[in-house]
C-alpha cells in the first residue's frame, strides 16, 4: 500500500512540475492603465485594442482569496486501472504551495511543500526530507521551475514567462485568436523554446484549460496540459475544484500515457495555520540532487 501511495504521489508531483518545464513564473499584480488604442473607422475599436480588453477579462478572473486549503483526491489513470489516494492542498498566496498524502484520511504519508526559494519533500515514513532551493536540483534548475509559474497552475491564473508583474504593456504580448461563433477563444504565447496556449471562454474569459509545449535541443519534445472544470463561487469569483493534467515526453516515456487528475473539496479561505513546515530532528536529510530521481523511481 505505502509503495502505490509513494508512486502516486511522484506522478503527481512530476505532472505538477512537467507543467513548468522551461518557465518561469510571474507574481501577478495588474497595473491598471489608459488603454490608448487607436479607433477603426466607423467608431469601432481596433483589433489590438478588443484583444486587450479580453485579456483584461482573462486576468480580472482570478479569486480574491489568499488562503485556500481543501481536501483533495488525486487519481492517476494508467490506461489499465486507476489508483486513487486522498490528501490535502494549502495554499497562501506568492507564500507557500503544499500537498499532503494522507491514505483513508488517517495518518500523514508525504508531504511536498514549494515556497518562493525552496522546495520541500518529505517521506514521512521512512523519516527522509529533501529541502533545496530550486537552482540546487538538476532537474529544478534545467527546467526553470519557478514557484510562481506553479502557483498559476494551482490558482487557475494567467502568467508571462520571465517577468514578476502582469501589466497592460505584458498583456500586449499574448496573440488572440478570434473564435467567432464558437464558445472559447485561444489565447497563445511563445517565449523562447516554449508555446502557450490557453482556451478561455469568450464570453467571460474564464480559463478552461492550457497547454504548454517545450521543444528541447537535445531532451526532445514535451507537452503537458492541464484541464480546469466544475467551477464554483469562491468569494466573487469562481474557482475551478476539478484538474486534470496529461502529459506526453520524448524525455520521459513514463509519464506517457497517464494523467493525473485532482478533485477539490470542501474549500476553506482562512489562513490561520502555520505557513512554513519545520522539519524534525528525527528527520534524516537526503542529497538534493536525488530528488526528482527519488520521485520517478519509487
Amino acid at each position: 500500500m505505502w509503495k502505490n501511495n509513494v508512486k502516486l504521489l511522484s506522478l503527481a508531483v512530476f505532472a505538477a512540475l512537467s507543467l513548468t518545464v522551461v518557465s518561469c513564473g510571474t507574481k501577478k499584480n495588474l497595473v491598471d492603465a489608459t488603454t490608448s488604442a487607436t479607433k477603426a473607422a466607423g467608431g469601432a475599436k481596433s483589433a489590438e485594442s478588443r484583444n486587450l480588453d479580453f485579456m483584461r477579462k482573462v486576468y480580472d478572473n482570478e479569486v480574491y482569496a489568499k488562503s485556500i486549503s481543501s481536501k483533495v483526491k488525486f487519481t492517476i489513470a494508467t490506461g489499465s486501472k486507476d489508483l486513487s489516494v486522498s490528501g490535502s492542498l494549502r495554499m497562501k498566496k506568492d507564500e507557500v504551495i503544499r500537498i499532503q498524502i494522507t491514505p483513508f484520511g488517517l495518518m500523514e504519508a508525504a508531504r511536498i511543500e514549494f515556497t518562493k526559494d525552496y522546495v520541500l519533500f518529505m517521506d514521512r515514513i521512512n523519516k527522509e526530507y529533501v529541502k533545496a532551493s530550486y537552482a540546487d536540483v538538476d532537474f529544478l534548475k534545467a527546467n526553470g521551475l519557478d514557484f510562481y509559474a506553479l502557483q498559476a497552475l494551482f490558482w487557475n491564473q494567467l502568467f508571462v514567462p520571465g517577468t514578476q508583474k502582469i501589466t497592460d504593456s505584458s498583456l500586449k504580448k499574448f496573440s488572440v485568436t478570434p473564435s467567432g461563433g464558437a464558445a472559447n477563444t485561444v489565447v497563445s504565447l511563445k517565449h523562447g523554446d516554449l508555446d502557450y496556449r490557453w482556451t478561455a471562454d469568450k464570453a467571460n474569459g474564464r480559463i478552461k484549460a492550457v497547454g504548454v509545449t517545450y521543444r528541447g535541443k537535445s531532451s526532445g519534445t514535451t507537452t503537458v496540459t492541464c484541464d480546469y472544470g466544475a467551477f464554483k463561487p469562491l468569494g466573487a469569483k469562481q474557482f475551478p475544484t476539478d484538474i486534470t493534467l496529461k502529459l506526453q515526453s520524448d524525455a520521459v516515456k513514463a509519464g506517457n500515457g497517464k494523467s493525473l487528475n485532482i478533485s477539490i473539496s470542501d474549500i476553506d479561505t482562512a489562513g490561520d495555520w502555520e505557513t512554513y513546515t519545520t522539519v524534525s530532528g528525527k528527520y534524516r536529510q537526503v542529497d538534493a540532487a536525488d530528488l526528482v530521481g527519488k520521485l520517478l523511481k519509487l
